[in-house]
């Protein structure tokens, strides 16, 4: 089908010599979150010269590529969420895929299929577009229901199943994908299995005015610069190494697991607002992705540990599109930020 394009082929453009990119692990993790800083500073660099005024959507959009997560962006029309999600792919020297996802889509054609080759006289299978290190998926809720759980598999355990024989996917595997919640016709709403395989949930709000007549001068006076590659599929798999040894206390895990049980309704503990307000709260894959991203963001802070703040400023993020309103909720004009605000005041921080 022509809605599935490749973007961009590996193995070309980045030098293999860099000290990122050796064979030799690292040696200490002080010398590793210092090196990978310094690398991550040129993708920020990079994104931020062609994402005008969103420096914070960029940090967190870069921290689920060094923490091994997937990223879901949405917002209102023509605010820079493919450019984001194509941006980030670009920087990255490896396989990346951009599907345009419609409502005739079928899953074998992320997936791939089986297919008979009469030379051999056998079946063989055509791999689809799933096999990338990066995804693109643009407007992934106009896919139905059925193609849309394609990438269930795939995105948990990096590996799909097809006719009985699993294939593992390449390695690192990234799905970044958009959606617009505008627009209700020919869309299918994700659900919640499938939102729940995503790691942050991110927002583009419309830009600041002066911004905004940046952007608009930029692009209508010429084509904006192209975002070369900076690394390779080797260096973004050491990344995650050096994310998951970032050091963490036992009580800023903690505080991730309890923000994460506050928002269940119906538990011990749990808050009056939470019991009045959510009919579902957030599972344990929340509290796992506060804890990776916020080593991602202390890496990026140039810290050696992980304090409370850094989880504090991933809340929204991850759990957004993990907590479900109730009907009471929405009569009242209550918001799920509004909930996560709530959590954050009421959910003890640890003292230090």
């Amino acid at each position: 089908m022509t809605n599935v394009t490749d973007q961009t082929d590996s193995g070309t453009g980045v030098a293999a010599a860099r000290s990122v990119a050796a064979d030799a692990p690292y040696r200490s993790t002080p010398e590793a979150l210092a090196e990978v800083r310094a690398e991550v500073r040129k993708i920020s660099d990079a994104m931020t010269s062609v994402i005008e005024g969103k420096p914070d959507v960029v940090r967190t959009a870069i921290t689920v590529l060094l923490a091994e997560g997937h990223l879901l962006i949405e917002d209102v029309p023509g605010v820079g969420k493919t450019m984001l999600a194509k941006s980030l792919a670009k920087s990255i020297d490896c396989t990346v895929r951009r599907i345009q996802f419609t409502p005739d889509l079928l899953p074998s054609d992320i997936t791939g299929v089986s297919v008979f080759n009469q030379d051999l006289r056998d079946f063989e299978f055509r791999p689809g577009a799933i096999f990338a290190n990066v995804v693109v998926g643009d407007e992934i809720n106009r896919a139905s229901p059925k193609t849309q759980s394609a990438l269930l598999e795939s995105m948990e355990e990096g590996q799909v199943t097809v006719d009985g024989q699993t294939y593992e996917l390449h390695k690192p595997f990234i799905v970044m994908a958009t959606q617009n919640p505008i627009e209700m016709e020919g869309t299918y709403p994700l659900p919640e299995a499938q939102l729940d395989r995503f790691m942050f949930n991110v927002v583009i709000d419309y830009l600041p005015e002066n911004d905004e007549v940046e952007v608009v001068r930029r692009t209508t006076a010429g084509k904006p610069e192209a975002i070369e590659p900076l690394f390779t599929g080797e260096d973004v798999l050491r990344f995650h190494d050096v994310v998951r040894r970032v050091p963490i206390g036992e009580d800023i895990v903690r505080y991730a697991v309890r923000l994460a049980a506050a928002s269940r309704p119906g538990q011990q503990g749990t808050p009056d607002f939470v019991n009045q307000w959510v009919s579902w709260g957030a599972g344990l894959r929340a509290a796992q992705f506060l804890v990776l991203g916020a080593k991602a963001r202390a890496l990026l802070a140039g810290r050696a540990h992980v304090n409370a703040d850094d989880v504090r400023a991933l809340v929204h993020a991850v759990m957004r599109h993990r907590i479900l309103i109730n009907y009471r909720a929405e009569a009242e004009g209550v918001s799920v930020a509004k909930v996560i605000d709530r959590l954050l005041e009421t959910v003890e921080r640890p003292a230090k």
